[in-house]
């Protein structure tokens, strides 16, 4: 079925690359226009390279190869005050917000620093103050319009399974990137409950292992290949005989909880995990 969902506006975080750059693309294949933003920048503890200023341009270049306009600025999603004016001048630039996807993430949970209290708080800060700074930006927009909206919080399947095997598998970084994937369906729930009656959905995705730089990275595969037992490596495995979900697979799932075909959906917690949940 080919839905159009054309004169809306998608705020998404961390759409420099990966799951970020596929939700964008998705939309604006539909006839979304983009507010996009990322970091740009490593961070002092994430022990693989994030996203870059060419990666961003990339996805900017592609939604607009789609026939849509994408606005985006380079940003923390730590900062509350950065995202708060970032969805004030991309509604100006755009002329409204209808979506957010809050999807800027990092993954602390291997390496020689993924055991500092840092690891811990990082994610934290990240993952879950991220999320919840990105939906306080942004719904107020959405409630003024009065014309309903979605807003969908990439959770994991870290929220629904333990991550941690073994000891080897033990980090601080593990367990902040657990607990605040938890915070994230928890606050999905939330924020569902309270905007319900604006008529606007809110739900958490939660995938296994995705196919992006996250997880491909050196970082996971020396863990992988040179430290983890058996055990750990029967993490998140997926029923489905396949190693990992797509980026596009997820934004499938994210794309279908912003299109009108969802409009009575909301604070639930969706799994796109080929099965893991199962085992």
């Amino acid at each position: 079925m080919n839905v159009s969902l054309e004169g809306k506006v998608a705020y998404i975080t961390g759409a420099a690359r990966g799951q970020g750059r596929a939700h964008a693309l998705r939309l604006a294949a539909a006839g979304v226009d983009i507010i996009g933003m990322d970091l740009c920048e490593d961070i002092d503890g994430i022990e693989y390279p994030l996203a870059t200023q060419a990666d961003l341009d990339e996805t900017a270049a592609q939604v607009e190869a789609l026939g849509r306009r994408m606005y985006w600025e380079r940003g923390d999603v730590r900062d509350h005050e950065f995202l708060e004016g970032l969805a004030e001048r991309g509604r100006a630039e755009l002329g409204r917000i209808d979506f957010v996807i809050a999807n800027a993430g990092v993954m602390p949970l291997y390496g020689p620093r993924s055991n500092e209290r840092g690891a811990w708080t990082l994610a934290l800060d990240v993952l879950l103050t991220g999320v919840m700074n990105t939906v306080e930006a942004t719904y107020r927009h959405i409630v003024e319009q009065g014309d309903g909206g979605s807003i969908v919080l990439i959770a994991s399947m870290a929220a629904e399974q333990p991550m941690m095997r073994t000891e080897i598998g033990h980090s601080m970084g593990n367990l902040g990137y657990a607990a605040a994937k938890a915070g994230v369906v928890n606050m999905a729930a939330n924020y569902a409950s309270l905007l319900a009656s604006h008529r606007i959905r809110v739900n958490a995705l939660c995938p296994a292992g995705v196919a992006t730089p996250m997880v491909e990275n050196p970082m996971v595969d020396h863990f992988y290949t040179n430290v983890a037992t058996p055990e750990d490596c029967a993490v998140l495995v997926p029923a489905i005989a396949i190693d990992k979900v797509e980026s596009e697979d997820v934004a499938g799932a994210a794309f279908w909880l912003c299109s009108d075909d969802s409009r009575y959906f909301t604070g639930s917690t969706m799994r796109i995990d080929g099965g893991a949940y199962l085992r």
